[in-house]
């Protein structure tokens, strides 16, 4: 089959205009970036659509290194819901430049389900990122700044907690020292880097319902305490003007178009593990906005994705959603059934049998939040009949719960057209029921840790480390311990050790840091040794991208 990059180039893609005037959007006010992309402006959300309409989640099993495919079902059904006579619009994160040149090669779907045009989206794109690190990057020299003109004053910080960002894998960068080489030069300190992703400011973009709202966040941003053990933020250094300046063009969502000319947004990328997960509100309620279904996803399996999917961002946005689909694979279930990876192409029902403890566990956690759940079953090539009908047979007979295979990636819409009709049949008889959350926002932050880990995680308990527990306890007493949680840990397995995968239960998770995104509204409990910093593989996905006769290569 050709590669996902020559499927791409050899699309007929359509002018961005006549995507967005099919849309129902005002070609007048958009705003384009060349021929195939454009910022739409935040005016053209019209709220009693966005309440109207269906909402969809795409998630999946715990991923592993078999991949899953949750962008190209995401994609795929939306083509699918299409080629039934439904209006559909997909809403997808951004991808890094960091996992396209290590681990990915790109993140716009694959074969016959993707969003195009591939190669800006999987690079620089509209310069969202890079705006991003920029305001990011920029409140750390003005607050580097702040500390020398400031150092012999009252004024000055007895605490930086604010980091500098890139949208690079760099493991070296991962703690610094600054300010070396004489006094003219900045106050030496032990500094960092994080992944742009992972930047507070990403996940402001992505949770900000509007301008002033995206303001009112970055004025809040904690970066540090005075010597008095007083909150030092983004409104005392009275920078937040120029900091949302920054921003101005990336709060705009991104237009694009699916393979078959559908419209997509793409905007915000704020990893899972690390992060909330989620695209923008604003893109979610654009594409609510656009279609009768929206479709959307959240990153990595359902544990890390959807619990933050729904008890931060539908709780931040009012937002309900009408189903959910978790995507399962046969070298999903296998690796999940303790089947070596390099034999999960081989037939082995009996580690398909195991492996499925892993989807049961995750379809348990999403009905607790009222959701109605279906399964997409995405397709390999090797996949045998047997063992598909065997996962099949568990769903339907077993847990009275929805299975449609998904053919998307090799056959386009019309290989997604029996997920579609299974999820637009759900939706019209069994709907999600409002949301239930995990737990409830005044409660203290050791309670609703306990409440995710026991109730998502099947954790026998949680520890702290002494320096989370400090955290902890001044996060309380400075009043901001009702912000709901953000879980960073590894996505290869409900516990902490990437190679816990399957059905683990009755571990004990350990927190071995607390970060509070004040402007966020949300706080980051970091679990075991994950790295809010990713390095790069042996093997990076750079060595493989090149410039061939005027076209990009490499990217897939």
């Amino acid at each position: 089959m050709k590669s996902d990059i020559q499927i791409a180039r050899e699309a007929e893609l359509k002018p961005i205009t006549e995507i967005a005037e099919k849309a129902g959007l005002n070609t007048e006010t958009i705003e384009p970036y060349g021929r195939f992309v454009a910022k739409v402006p935040l005016s053209e959300i019209d709220e009693e659509k966005v309440r109207k309409n269906h909402l969809i989640l795409v998630t999946a099993i715990t991923p592993t290194k078999a991949g899953i495919g949750k962008t190209t079902v995401s994609i795929g059904l939306a083509l699918g819901l299409r080629q039934i006579g439904k209006t559909a619009t997909v809403a997808l994160r951004e991808p890094s430049l960091g996992p396209c040149f290590g681990m990915k090669g790109g993140a716009a779907g694959g074969g016959y389900a993707q969003v195009l045009p591939m190669e800006k989206i999987n690079l620089h794109f509209t310069g969202d990122f890079h705006a991003i690190t920029s305001a990011h990057n920029m409140i750390s020299a003005l607050l580097d700044n702040y500390i020398y003109q400031n150092r012999n004053t009252c004024d000055g910080l007895s605490e930086v907690l604010w980091k500098r960002v890139l949208d690079v894998n760099d493991r070296s960068l991962r703690n610094i020292v600054t300010g070396l080489g004489g006094l003219s030069n900045g106050i030496p300190r032990e500094a960092g880097f994080d992944i742009t992703a992972a930047s507070e400011i990403m996940a402001i973009l992505c949770l900000a319902s509007d301008f002033d709202d995206l303001r009112r966040r970055i004025e809040k941003i904690l970066l540090g305490y005075t010597r008095k053990g007083d909150p030092f933020t983004v409104k005392d250094l009275g920078i937040a003007g120029a900091i949302t300046a920054l921003l101005y063009d990336a709060i705009k969502p991104n237009l694009v178009q699916t393979i078959e000319h559908g419209p997509a947004f793409v905007h915000g990328g704020p990893f899972a593990n690390i992060a909330h997960g989620c695209n923008s509100i604003i893109a979610t309620k654009m594409a609510l906005t656009t279609g009768e279904y929206a479709i959307t996803e959240a990153g990595f399996g359902a544990d890390l994705g959807a619990e933050k999917f729904y008890n931060i961002k539908c709780r931040h946005a009012g937002l309900n959603p009408s189903l959910t689909v978790i995507v399962a694979t046969l070298g999903g279930l296998k690796m999940h059934g303790d089947v070596p990876e390099q034999a999960i192409k081989e037939p082995n029902p009996e580690g398909v049998r195991r492996g499925l403890k892993n989807l049961d566990r995750h379809i348990s956690n999403l009905k607790r939040f009222g959701q109605s759940v279906v399964i997409a079953f995405n397709r390999f090539a090797t996949d045998t009949e047997e063992e598909i009908e065997l996962v099949r047979e568990h769903c339907e007979k077993s847990l009275g719960v929805g299975f449609a295979i998904n053919s998307a990636f090799g056959e386009g819409g019309s290989g997604a057209i029996d997920l579609a009709k299974l999820v637009v049949e759900t939706v019209e008889n069994n709907p999600s029921q409002p949301l239930r959350y995990t737990y409830d926002l005044k409660e203290n932050i050791q309670t609703k840790v306990d409440h995710i880990a026991k109730t998502i995680y099947s954790a026998s308990g949680v520890t702290y480390s002494s320096k989370a527990t400090k955290k902890i306890k001044r996060i309380e007493e400075l009043g901001m311990s009702h912000y709901p949680i953000c879980i960073a840990k590894t996505q290869y397995s409900f516990s902490a050790d990437p190679k816990g995968y399957g059905d683990v239960r009755d571990f004990e998770l350990k927190v071995a840091d607390v970060v509070v995104n004040r402007g966020a509204e949300m706080i980051v409990v970091i679990m075991g040794e994950i790295m809010r910093m990713p390095g790069l593989p042996k093997t990076p996905q750079a060595e493989h991208i090149d410039v061939v006769d005027g076209f990009i290569d490499g990217l897939s």
